[in-house]
């Protein structure tokens, strides 16, 4: 029964910290499960300049995939603005690999490559072209038109969200959770 008790009561925890539903916690910990390969965490993620962890345990894991977690229908506008810059905070720090408030030309062009290094057809030298294309248009659109001289340093958070201005993340960047009856009907 204790332990019983203590289950509930880290999953009654989880729920507070993450906002999942204890169902939806189930859920992803069955996932959890799948990734790890029944162990007590995901091994073997790289670590260094991505700064990205060697391992992540369970709560680890729930805790980034709250940022996914779907809008809830009863938030008030000022919620859903909290949860938008949240979700875009978490994302932002994806690519500010160094952690220094701003993401640079090479966090971006080594965040472009990682994406498309699974596909055969782009090759490095394009990925850092997409890259650097992509850092212009940000620098015009946080910084407008450059002088010739003028160095573009960055991305800063504030800037992060006006090129994020006007895009859907909220329906764009979350969590789907089916129906395990309907799943098991897929296979």
């Amino acid at each position: 029964m204790g332990a019983a008790h203590s289950a509930s009561e880290e999953v009654r925890e989880l729920v507070g910290k993450t906002g999942f539903s204890s169902d939806q916690i189930e859920q992803l910990h069955r996932r959890f499960k799948q990734l790890s390969g029944d162990q007590p965490t995901i091994r073997n993620l790289r670590k260094g300049t991505s700064g990205l962890a060697d391992e992540i345990n369970f709560e680890d894991f729930l805790t980034i995939m709250s940022y996914f977690r779907p809008i809830d229908i009863t938030m008030d506008e000022e919620q859903v603005q909290l949860c938008r810059k949240e979700k875009l905070r978490f994302l932002f720090h994806m690519y500010d690999s160094d952690s220094d408030g701003r993401i640079t030309l090479e966090e971006y062009r080594n965040v472009v490559e990682e994406l498309l290094s699974g596909n055969p057809h782009i090759e490095k030298e394009s990925a850092r072209s997409i890259a650097d294309g992509a850092m212009m248009e940000a620098a015009s659109v946080c910084v407008g038109q450059m002088e010739p001289d003028q160095v573009y340093e960055g991305i800063t958070f504030d800037d992060f969200l006006k090129i994020w201005q006007g895009i859907d993340i909220e329906t764009k960047m979350h969590v789907r959770f089916l129906n395990m009856e309907t799943m098991a009907l897929c296979h």
